[in-house]
């Protein structure tokens, strides 16, 4: 068999160039089109659920969140691993699947159990989430935000974090392929309201009352409409807290 192999292609010298120059340009091309990635992504096929409660401590968390969803989740089918970790203030339980089950059917699995978690965990505590379909070694890409030298003083970090978030994060999460944008650096707006305890204690006042009065007053309500002719005016009222001055005015 390989003898005559070798003599058909001495007698043959131009097909056997033309079809290795054929091989050549034919290697060449599905070189380009290989998924090449410097840093392979290895992770198993898992899901991942975080629940964020910042008012508990690690042994809290362990037994008020994370035993219940370990419970609901214990009987997923294709499931060859689960475990978690509890700190202060959250809870990641993460289910290993086996190589064959569908991540995105394992996703949805495991979306149903933890309306069974729910109902174990004490109400208000947390609302458990699903990390994106996506893991560490999945990064593809990192970028700042920067500010040109004419406008240094114009944008602060606070500022570039809230375009980062607001503005390109947002555009980013509809780009095909992208599973999530993560935020990190500069400085995240927020108003925070510092409570003297011996001052509302002296006012007869408490804590749970601020908390109520701040999350009342931080709404927009409607007021139906009123007719006019042809047209509709509808009524409501804007209550959004926007500025420190608007926190004040709380009563």
């Amino acid at each position: 068999m390989l003898q005559n192999i070798i003599s058909f292609s001495l007698r043959n010298k131009l097909i056997v160039l033309l079809m290795t120059a054929g091989l050549i340009i034919w290697g060449a091309y599905s070189f380009t089109q290989l998924p090449i990635d410097a840093v392979p992504d290895i992770t198993n096929n898992q899901v991942q659920v975080i629940s964020a409660a910042p008012d508990l401590a690690a042994p809290e968390v362990e037994r008020l969140i994370t035993f219940p969803i370990e419970q609901a989740l214990a009987s997923i089918p294709g499931k060859i691993e689960l475990r978690s970790f509890s700190r202060f203030g959250l809870s990641l339980v993460t289910i290993v699947f086996d190589d064959e089950t569908d991540i995105y059917w394992a996703r949805q699995q495991v979306s149903e159990k933890l309306g069974q978690a729910m109902a174990l965990i004490p109400g208000g505590l947390t609302q458990p989430e699903l990390a994106p379909v996506s893991t560490g070694l999945g990064e593809i890409y990192q970028y700042t935000l920067d500010v040109a030298p004419a406008f240094q003083q114009t944008y602060s970090l606070s500022d570039l974090r809230t375009i980062q978030d607001w503005i390109v994060r947002r555009q980013l999460l509809g780009t095909l392929g992208v599973a999530d944008v993560s935020s990190f650096g500069g400085y995240l707006k927020q108003y925070e309201v510092s409570i003297n305890p011996l001052q509302l204690r002296s006012m007869n006042v408490s804590v749970s009352e601020v908390f109520n009065a701040l999350e009342t007053n931080n709404q927009n309500t409607g007021g139906s409409y009123i007719e006019r002719g042809e047209e509709a005016l509808l009524i409501r009222t804007k209550g959004l807290l926007s500025s420190e001055e608007d926190i004040g005015k709380v009563v």
